[in-house]
């Protein structure tokens, strides 16, 4: 699964959640879900897929209503963290899985803590890739309003050239060294260049403005969890958080690792991030 068009080809499955949403249901064994966050897609789990599937997991990719593959309907709160926590639900409801290991990163830790309000029996393990848990930690490269202005910024990432410039921005500061090839980059470009920007105007112009406070929801869960971070990540920071987190997910420290990395540990350590999550997930069989 090296290039788009093959990628794509493979994510011929859907679920219509108003609007159609694109999934990867591939490989056989323990179940794990990966969540991508904003403004990526699937794409950012290519890496991985087909490790995960190899080590004997069946593993569910979505690209989220507003991104990727799937549809981008107009409408604003229809991007809202609990509506994209419904969607997950009803993806697992179509599959007929009752629980799974819930891999998240980036924005999806927000659609995460929303489908914990009631969802939380569902998920077996948690295995947390650089995203959003409390304040201190969040440090997000642009805060906007619901406006004008984060409408224009948001169109810039539909104009070829912009869009360029703009992910290159993105992934120099999410990567020790961006060595993405065009095809990489054809990834992440082509659903922000179809015009599917609305899912991200939401989250910069509502989340990155006031972000929820799930502080309440996450100390009340009692889920095995594994947090694979890179250490190096601009954008979101353990150690801020770190004391309070732990607290609350009561994680175990032999299940806390900080890697080599920056924010995109997918892009740059897949393998070592297959082999935590495998190894914990078996574990916790």
């Amino acid at each position: 699964m090296n290039s788009y068009s093959t990628y794509r080809e493979n994510q011929n499955q859907f679920i219509t959640v108003e609007g159609n949403i694109s999934f990867i249901d591939e490989g056989k064994g323990p179940v794990l879900l990966l969540l991508h966050g904003v403004p990526t897609s699937g794409w950012l789990y290519r890496k991985m897929i087909p490790l995960l599937v190899l080590s004997g997991c069946r593993v569910i990719v979505p690209d989220m209503l507003g991104f990727g593959s799937s549809a981008s309907p107009k409408g604003y709160e229809l991007y809202a963290e609990d509506k994209q926590a419904n969607r997950i639900i009803a993806l697992m409801d179509y599959l007929k899985i009752d629980k799974w290991t819930h891999v998240f990163h980036d924005a999806s830790g927000l659609w995460t803590w929303e489908l914990c309000r009631c969802h939380s029996n569902r998920i077996e393990n948690f295995a947390i890739l650089n995203t959003i848990i409390y304040a201190e930690g969040f440090k997000p490269p642009m805060r906007f309003g619901d406006n004008l202005f984060t409408k224009f910024m948001m169109k810039l990432y539909s104009c070829k050239l912009l869009n360029t410039i703009l992910l290159k921005q993105l992934f120099n500061g999410g990567l020790i060294e961006n060595n993405l090839s065009e095809e990489d980059l054809k990834g992440y470009k082509t659903p922000l260049l179809e015009g599917k920007v609305r899912g991200m105007y939401y989250f910069f112009s509502r989340t990155c403005h006031n972000l929820p406070d799930y502080k309440k929801v996450i100390s009340e869960l009692n889920i095995p969890t594994i947090v694979i971070w890179g250490e190096k990540d601009p954008f979101l920071h353990w150690q801020p958080q770190s004391k309070a987190v732990i607290n609350d997910l009561k994680i175990s420290s032999e299940n806390i690792y900080e890697l080599e990395a920056k924010h995109f540990i997918q892009e740059e350590q897949p393998d070592r991030v297959c082999e935590l999550i495998t190894s914990f997930v078996k574990e916790n069989l």
